[in-house]
């Protein structure tokens, strides 16, 4: 865990003008300069940690902090070991290939962004994780839009709100179980209560998908039968492939832990590889490594199908080493703990306090980008204030997650942004203006807070 205490006692306005300093440059690097945010944040590194030695701390002790955040971060790291690998035992057994298959089948343009935003929350609440749906069905949709002719950036959109969605509602989600318990209400009250802005927000979202996004043209299904004929051809699609599936969410619905829950459909998914193929070991190897690939596959499928591997994670996880080190950094010199101190103070209504959590919230996935601390924080530093103020932990819960878990992938240098921009293939800037139901949830919760509806207070 990250240590509480400071190096360094700033005061706020000197905390402000480095917050506003390194944002403003980690912005206009990757924005305008189009740097990748390894570089960016590895240069805000460097900026703080000379600025820490001028102000006479040691390099040592703040080395150590860095690895400290690194450390408490880890777990997310070795997940995305496993996704790489499970998205490649997806792709060579069929599964994903089948579910675009029938996709195309089923699914007609004019319905799409809406299909690919409630499928994707159904998906999302039944196994719990945002990540996980990206990385499978999300990509098969993004497959499928291509054939459609639909909007890339669109179509992310629409499944980031729908994966996020689930990850929000399931109670298989570890950032719902982080929020109810870092509070202390019951876990199905905490869902519960969360339908009151989240709710909305579905259905707003579900209405502009419907009829505020452009059409996507009466040309769409010229290429349709073209893949769905090349898909057949590649010998991959069999029903029986949907099986990985099947037991994805079986074991997910079991609460089984995320890795075990992967490793399982992995070893189905490769068994069933056998079932219509005969790779070598050698091949297998490359395949989990590199992403699955065919030379035999047509130049349109080859670009849709070939992905995966733990080659493919590499991107995101050193980000995510150095997002944490950049948190621990921020922590260590005091730049967070006077922000958070200063924000507590100007509480006095429940509007405010709802601000304060929202802000808090956002701001920690603006400047560290990891969405289970912007969680944590600020439901450990505002739960005393909720408390003298007589309101009902489970408003600060639900804030929580309104403007934590589902911000994140609003963050081009986040864990999530990351990863989701790797997998899909749109970077976030191109996504963000369609992700309504994210900051739909975020704009809800500070109405809520400053007219009342639906703020509970304690018995």
């Amino acid at each position: 865990m990250i240590s509480k205490e400071p190096l360094l006692h700033l005061s706020l306005k000197e905390a402000l003008t480095i917050v506003v300093v390194i944002v403003a440059a980690m912005s206009y690097t990757i924005i305008f300069l189009e740097w990748v945010p390894h570089l960016t944040i590895l240069i805000a590194l460097l900026a703080l940690l000379g600025y820490g030695m001028s102000r006479g701390i040691a390099w040592d002790n703040m080395q150590k902090r860095m690895a400290q955040s690194v450390e408490q971060g880890m777990g997310a790291v070795y997940l995305f070991f496993f996704i790489g690998l499970l998205v490649s035992a997806l792709m060579m057994s069929g599964a994903i290939p089948t579910l675009m298959y029938y996709g195309f089948g089923v699914i007609s343009p004019e319905w799409f962004y809406l299909s690919a935003f409630l499928l994707c929350s159904i998906i999302g609440v039944s196994i719990g994780s945002s990540l996980t749906t990206c990385a499978t069905v999300g990509v098969a949709f993004m497959g499928m839009g291509e054939a459609f002719g639909a909007n890339a950036a669109i179509t992310a959109g629409a499944v980031v709100s729908g994966a996020f969605f689930g990850d929000k509602m399931s109670p298989l989600s570890d950032t719902t179980g982080i929020s109810a318990s870092i509070v202390g209400v019951d876990l199905f009250e905490h869902i519960k209560n969360m339908a009151y802005t989240t709710i909305p927000a579905l259905i707003l979202t579900a209405g502009i998908l419907l009829w505020g996004v452009p059409n996507m043209g009466s040309g769409s299904l010229k290429n349709v039968a073209e893949l769905q004929n090349q898909l057949q051809q590649s010998g991959l699609v069999h029903g029986y492939s949907l099986l990985p599936f099947a037991l994805l969410i079986v074991l997910a619905v079991r609460k089984v832990n995320a890795i075990v829950a992967m490793l399982w459909t992995i070893l189905l998914a490769v068994a069933i590889t056998y079932l219509h193929s005969s790779p070598s070991l050698g091949q297998l190897g490359g395949w989990f490594f590199a992403g699955f690939k065919n030379e035999q596959l047509g130049e349109g499928i080859a670009r849709l199908i070939q992905r995966g591997g733990l080659e493919s994670m590499f991107f995101t996880q050193t980000v995510v080493i150095l997002a944490l080190s950049l948190g621990g950094l921020l922590f260590a010199l005091g730049i967070i703990p006077t922000l958070l101190t200063a924000m507590r103070d100007f509480l006095i209504t429940a509007g405010r306090a709802t601000f304060s959590v929202a802000a808090t919230s956002v701001g920690v996935n603006v400047l560290i980008g990891e969405q289970y601390l912007s969680i944590l924080l600020a439901g450990e530093t505002f739960k005393p204030v909720y408390d003298k103020l007589g309101l009902h932990p489970r408003n600060l819960s639900r804030t929580l997650e309104d403007a934590g878990t589902v911000i994140n992938p609003l963050v081009p240098w986040s864990v999530c942004g990351v990863f989701i921009a790797k997998v899909l293939g749109v970077a976030v800037w191109d996504y963000l203006p369609y992700a309504f139901f994210c900051y739909l949830c975020l704009i809800l919760t500070v109405i809520f807070g400053f007219t009342g509806l639906t703020i509970s207070k304690q018995k």
